[in-house]
Formats: structure tokens, C-alpha cells, sequence
């Protein structure tokens, strides 16, 4: 009699730890679920804040070349950044390649300055006539 009462306990903990197992089970998958919807939204709002952090800069900015900001000099700073960083970029399309230039043996054919790119509103514009 002692012994079917130890495997009919022991059987009682068998389906009790496969019933916590199925549940915690479940309960794992809804979680993890849960938490990818988290990671998608929080994702989601990091792109929207970046996206507002760089409105932000250009109403600032065409703000501060308005004239209409108090921290203009701000503004002007950050136009001569960016200037110096396209005339980085240029430097950097100016330089011969140093490959083809020992293959073909001879030097860069165009030459491209600041004063070639003009800027209409908020497109900058090459000139047609370059070869």
C-alpha cells in the first residue's frame, strides 16, 4: 500500500512540473513576442527622434540665416563646417588616382573647385558644360 501512495505522489509531481513546464512555456513565447513588439516600437521612436533632431537643425539653421534666431552665429558656424567638409570632399575628387595614374601614366582630366557648384534653394547644381 506504501508503495503505490509513494508512485501515486510521485506521478502527481510528474504532471505537476509538465504542467508548469507547458506554462512557463507559453508564457516564454508571450514574453519574447511582447519584448520584439518592444524592440520594433523602440526602434520605430529612435528613427523618429533622429528624424526630429535633424528637422530641429534645419529649422534652426534657416532660422539662424534668417536672421530670425538669437544664436545666429550658431548658424554661420555650422554653414562654414559644412563648407569646409565639401571642400574636403572635393579635395578628395581631386586627387589622382594613384593606380590608374601608374598604369596610364597620365593625371586627373577634370579639376572640380567650389566656385563650379552653385546651390539653388536646397539642391547644389554641377555645371552641363564639363567634359
Amino acid at each position: 500500500m506504501a508503495e503505490k501512495k509513494v508512485i501515486s505522489d510521485f506521478e502527481a509531481q510528474i504532471r505537476q512540473l509538465i504542467a508548469d513546464h507547458r506554462r512557463l512555456t507559453a508564457l516564454c513565447k508571450e514574453t519574447a513576442a511582447e519584448r520584439d513588439v518592444l524592440r520594433k516600437e523602440n526602434r520605430d521612436l529612435q528613427m523618429q527622434v533622429k528624424e526630429l533632431g535633424k528637422e530641429l537643425a534645419r529649422v534652426q539653421l534657416s532660422q539662424g540665416l534668417a536672421g530670425n534666431a538669437p544664436d545666429q552665429s550658431k548658424a554661420i558656424a555650422r554653414v562654414n563646417r559644412l563648407m569646409r567638409e565639401v571642400d574636403k570632399c572635393i579635395t578628395l575628387l581631386n586627387k589622382p588616382d594613384r593606380i590608374g595614374e601608374e598604369l596610364s601614366g597620365k593625371q586627373a582630366r577634370h579639376t572640380i573647385t567650389t566656385e563650379d557648384i552653385s546651390f539653388n534653394g536646397k539642391q547644389a547644381t554641377w555645371p552641363s558644360n564639363r567634359q
